[in-house]
């Protein structure tokens, strides 16, 4: 049995990435219409890095949107493989968004520092509009993986002994990033499949985690439980 949430079967990743940009769009314009800003925090990953192509390509208020990260590899700030340097080649720098609004996680500081220092940034942005969240293969999602213990009451986690490297992580909370006006997840690609059999079928893993009253899954046919 699914979660109850929305469910939202799209037959390819593309049209998942198109899905999602069409939905971030949306709440863009509705949180600025509202209150004068949109706080986003964005994912890693492939999918993700495909919606963030196609927002490069839209137009939107761009000088009221305020961007966060999830979470972040411990590599320095231009490693290729830091999402803030994804999302910045894909999207950030390519649109207006003034750069004191674009929030990194300054992970090149060590997990412990690096989550100390992001703790702050969380907590003033609380609550977000929209959080944008993947799934890996053993069922985590941002640096929440299986088997690790956090105080749910921090804000922000120093992240060791990842399953995927690099090992040392900083990843906001599950709390943290339940707290906010909608989640979304982006689940696409075979290798997806068992995880999400186990999250439709209960199994305690990370991504079940994550608590939201307007949560909406975007699944490709490829990862879909159906």
């Amino acid at each position: 049995m699914k979660p109850d949430y929305l469910w939202h079967c799209l037959e390819t990743s593309d049209q998942v990435a198109e899905a999602a940009c069409k939905e971030i769009l949306v709440a863009a314009k509705s949180a600025i219409a509202e209150r004068g800003k949109f706080k986003l925090v964005l994912a890693g990953g492939t999918t993700p890095e495909k919606v963030y192509r196609m927002l490069s390509d839209s137009e939107a208020d761009w000088a009221n949107w305020w961007i966060y990260h999830g979470d972040e590899r411990c590599l320095p700030v231009d490693h290729k493989d830091r999402n803030s340097v994804m999302a910045a080649q894909a999207v950030l720098d390519q649109v207006a968004i003034p750069k004191n609004q674009i929030f990194d996680i300054p992970a090149e500081l060590g997990p412990e520092q690096g989550a100390i220092a992001y703790r702050q940034v969380v907590a003033d942005a609380l609550p977000f509009d929209l959080v944008l969240l993947g799934m890996g293969e053993d069922g985590h999602t941002a640096s929440l993986f299986p088997g690790h213990q956090h105080n749910p009451d921090e804000l922000t986690h120093a992240v060791y002994n990842s399953p995927k490297p690099p090992p040392e992580r900083v990843s906001i909370s599950a709390n943290a990033l339940g707290n906010s006006g909608q989640v979304t997840f982006l689940v696409t690609g075979a290798n997806k499949r068992d995880a999400v059999k186990q999250w439709c079928s209960g199994v305690d893993l990370p991504i079940a985690t994550i608590s939201n009253d307007n949560m909406t899954i975007m699944i490709d046919r490829d990862a879909s439980c159906d």
